[in-house]
């Protein structure tokens, strides 16, 4: 080799070390981001029509509408369950997707030739059908993604992974601005079920360029059963629960997402009145909101393009997850000492920021050191009923507080004990993980490394990169 030859390589080989990537895992982490891209896209288009629907009959209606949100998502979970244990992996994803697209459809359809029956009742409807409809399309993705990769590759570029979600969170709403008009709403949601259509074309693309965890373990696994993910997982439409209910781990993992839920719901509902008591119309009310959303994802990806994976590799998965709850805690001493319009937004801001740019990659890291099937049927009903039940609790106690007359400073004495004790949960839930990442470091890496080039990797072994 000349002289000249070492320092192209090292050019060729530092947006890998930038982005804490090796050169096979470029194009999976690629699909994965356009596959949220795409989902985040149809959900920031549909939820300006969920929240004007939602308000119609004021703050009250969304607490009722929290309980029938929660009652569906019970419903909808041993249906879920009995399309996992009976179907193909691309056949129960593209069911679940295929399902809320010919929903979509028919909403549009009632828009479009039936304008006259489309009331509060019907509006009520969709505020429930969109709120299932958002759980489940996004648990379904990351459900793929625990699937198909390692705890280690989890930790290194999940943040990364929801950059593309992000970017689509800002794109829906832009696209809805620019649409809206010329095609009208009712066409927007077919414009949503396009970018479904296209999640699952992504999904396809992805279960085919991974290779499968448990097909590579074994030495006389063929190429085609690594790469097509067709196996039925089996097993009963309810096992979702009892394995929530059955496994310690799976347990904490539902008690974060409650509390987590619990005190976003406090957040929520502070927000809607302090927003209700400083803006007196609904455009004003509606630029303010905008300019939340519009820094909160700003403050999101600046989180998951420079911090997040950094600090879940340097500091694990309990510090991360213990962010939020320490930065709750925080925010709502502040409000209630200075209980001013302009730290309720920095407390939105801050929370939402977190939770999206460090906390979701995280806690979604959680669930590559369980079986297939509680990363499908456990996961289900953890982000689907366990977190609505959250909101209703949030919401009914929020209720409950202002009714007896707790001011800001009388909710941070409720919110600051559930915040610690949240914070210490997920510190135990970071060491959990890491205990179960540990015991399953023999086995074979997702996306093997060819010893030589493993090798010249700056503080890696081959035999250290597996799950």
């Amino acid at each position: 080799m000349n002289g000249n030859a070492t320092p192209p390589s090292h050019r060729q080989r530092l947006p890998y070390r930038v982005f804490n990537l090796r050169r096979e895992e470029v194009a999976p982490v690629l699909i994965a981001a356009l596959f949220f891209f795409c989902v985040l896209t149809a959900l920031m288009l549909l939820r300006p029509a969920r929240d004007a629907l939602g308000m119609e009959r004021g703050i009250e209606s969304i607490r009722w509408l929290f309980i029938g949100t929660a009652l569906a998502t019970l419903a909808v979970n041993p249906v879920f369950g009995w399309l996992v244990a009976r179907l193909r992996r691309l056949q129960f994803i593209g069911a679940t997707y295929g399902f809320f697209v010919l929903s979509l459809v028919g909403f549009w359809a009632l828009l479009v030739f039936a304008p006259g029956a489309v009331g509060q009742r019907s509006g009520q409807v969709f505020y429930v059908w969109f709120s299932v409809f958002n759980l489940f399309v996004t648990m379904v993705f990351w459900a793929l993604l625990a699937d198909r990769f390692t705890s280690d590759q989890g930790k290194r570029f999940f943040a990364l992974i929801s950059v593309g979600g992000t970017l689509g969170a800002i794109f829906g709403p832009w696209l809805t601005s620019r649409l809206a008009v010329p095609l009208g709403t009712p066409s927007l949601l077919l414009v949503a079920g396009g970018f479904l259509l296209a999640a699952l074309a992504m999904a396809s693309l992805l279960v085919g360029v991974v290779p499968d965890r448990n097909a590579t373990v074994g030495a006389t696994a063929s190429p085609v059963d690594a790469t097509v993910g067709n196996e039925r997982i089996g097993g009963s439409a309810w096992a979702g629960l009892a394995a929530v209910f059955r496994s310690r781990y799976l347990t904490a993992i539902a008690g974060y997402v409650v509390l987590m839920t619990v005190l976003a719901t406090f957040i929520y509902f502070t927000r809607l009145q302090m927003v209700a008591a400083v803006a007196d119309d609904m455009d004003a009310r509606a630029a303010i909101l905008g300019n939340i959303d519009m820094w909160t994802q700003v403050a999101v990806l600046v989180l998951q393009v420079t911090l997040t994976g950094k600090l879940i590799q340097r500091f694990g998965l309990g510090v991360a997850l213990a962010i939020l709850p320490v930065a709750t805690a925080l925010g709502f001493v502040g409000l209630a000492i200075y209980g001013s319009f302009v730290v309720l937004v920095l407390l939105e801001a801050t929370n939402r920021a977190v939770q999206r740019g460090i906390t979701r990659p995280a806690r979604e890291a959680l669930f590559t050191v369980v079986s297939r099937e509680e990363k499908y049927k456990a996961k289900a009903f953890v982000d689907t009923f366990m977190y609505r039940a959250g909101d209703v609790v949030g919401a009914q106690a929020e209720g409950g507080l202002g009714r007896l007359g707790l001011a800001l400073g009388g909710l941070a004495s409720v919110v600051v004990p559930l915040a610690l004790a949240w914070a210490a949960l997920a510190l135990w839930l970071g060491h959990a993980q890491a205990r179960r990442a540990a015991a399953a470091r023999g086995t074979p890496s997702l996306l093997s490394v060819p010893p030589a080039h493993a090798s010249r990797m700056p503080g890696r072994s081959p035999t250290r990169d597996g799950p």
